[in-house]
């Protein structure tokens, strides 16, 4: 099986290698079994010929442009690809008007948009009286979550199809196919480095392989060419997309799982995919402080120590003050007893009647004030044994009430200890 696979009489030599691999048969693609086994749901439309307008959304290189290609030859439609990068709203127009010329002549018109999510608003809705009078199949493939990039008007008329990055030994499959078409040979090793350089991206994987072979003599692939061609990881990252929030969210959960291993690996994703470096210091101090708080005060410290030495160090050297910062955010005792508590009074904030300040809080600047009351009854803390006072600071109606209940994990241990002292120690207070 193979997501390009070729036809034999078909390859020209001037044309990308990628391109010359598509498969002229379903059964001869390779990867997303979970839509294209046997029984599921797009293969039984297309082998049923009904189809209807789709959204293929998955990462690059997986085959969304080659699978709208193979449905439309499958289901005989006329295929016209239109790039949301180039077109606007009169080529849109232009398009449909021949796609509708095609319907009356009884034909069908199978309109393959790539990158959909790049048209704006207006530029999507132009789409929709002709999908809603099946002048086109539309067939929108993005990279990006259709939930969020196409609007809910084309959503509830076409079915999104969710393609997932190819497996190493899916890859490995393809690559097999492109060598008989080269008529090279490579160690299998080989082929497992650029499957894993290529991180699901077939397209990746094929252009590694086509440079590799350019660059081979006597028939075989040799390390060298295969180095020389890579040169460096192909990471997925899109800074703007939801690949982005995935990592960011990948890495924010293994510091706080106190993982400093998978928290460097994820860092590192970032750091080599070009993310900006003070926007990962600024999720580090998100994370002291959510996820840290007072179990370990100084996590704060090292993540804004470590958003200063990459603003005064810059790239390369910053990313170091980042891994440092990371490893002792992953490695400190976990706490969000302070970000819970700051939520629940926020909650009752909400919730609850906004009270006057109790007048004994009040401060009397002037002498009506004082006349009014403001101030009458405050206990200055320093006029009591240990600083310790049994005034209530609360509103009435809260009276009791208690945000923060510090963990046993770090620091918080002697907070919890110093809070219980607190509490026995203000029910029997008296001035000095």
């Amino acid at each position: 099986m193979s997501l390009f696979d070729t036809a034999p009489g078909a390859a020209e030599r001037g044309r990308p290698l990628a391109d010359r691999m598509r498969p002229e048969r379903l059964e001869d693609f390779v990867g997303q079994e979970h839509i294209l086994g046997p029984g599921k749901p797009l293969r039984a439309q297309i082998e049923r010929d009904q189809l209807s307008s789709l959204i293929l959304w998955g990462p690059p290189g997986v085959g969304k442009t080659t699978l709208a290609r193979l449905i439309a030859r499958l289901t005989r439609c006329d295929f016209l690809p239109f790039s949301a990068v180039l077109a606007g709203i009169k080529e849109i127009k232009a398009v449909m008007a021949d796609a509708e010329r095609n319907r009356r002549l009884g034909r069908r018109t199978l309109l393959f948009i790539d990158e959909i999510h790049r048209f704006n608003k207006a530029q999507q809705d132009a789409f929709l009286p002709y999908v809603e009078r099946g002048d086109i199949v539309l067939i929108g493939a993005t990279t990006e979550n259709p939930s969020f990039e196409v609007i809910s008007a084309l959503l509830s008329r076409a079915k999104v199809y969710a393609l997932r990055a190819l497996t190493p030994e899916e890859i490995v499959t393809l690559l097999k196919r492109g060598l008989e078409v080269l008529n090279l040979r490579a160690a299998p090793e080989l082929l497992d480095q650029i499957a894993i350089h290529a991180s699901g991206d077939a397209r990746a994987a094929y252009n590694v392989l086509e440079l590799a072979a350019a660059a081979s003599e006597g028939g075989e692939i040799s390390a060298q060419t295969v180095e020389d061609s890579i040169q460096r990881k192909l990471l997925l990252y899109d800074k703007s997309g939801e690949e982005h929030y995935n990592l960011v969210s990948a890495l924010h959960k293994s510091v706080r799982s106190s993982d400093p291993d998978a928290t460097l690996y994820w860092l590192a994703r970032m750091l080599e995919g070009g993310e900006d470096r003070l926007y990962i210091a600024r999720r580090l101090v998100r994370m002291a402080i959510e996820d840290i708080g007072l179990a370990d005060p100084r996590a704060l410290e090292q993540a804004v120590a470590a958003m200063q030495a990459v603003h005064f160090l810059g790239i390369p050297e910053g990313d170091q003050a980042l891994a440092q910062a990371a490893i002792y955010l992953s490695v400190a005792p976990k706490s969000d007893a302070a970000y819970r508590a700051l939520n629940q009074a926020l909650g009752d904030v909400r919730d609850t009647v906004a009270e006057p300040v109790p007048v004994h809080l009040r401060n009397p600047v002037t002498r009506h004030m004082k006349e009014w009351g403001y101030g009458a009854g405050y206990q200055h803390a320093h006029q009591f044994e240990d600083a310790m006072t049994d005034m209530q600071c609360l509103p009435p109606s809260l009276a009791g009430r208690r945000y923060y209940e510090p963990t046993n994990r770090g620091i918080e241990q002697r907070i919890t200890e110093r809070l219980a002292e607190i509490r026995k120690r203000r029910e029997k207070q008296t001035p000095l």
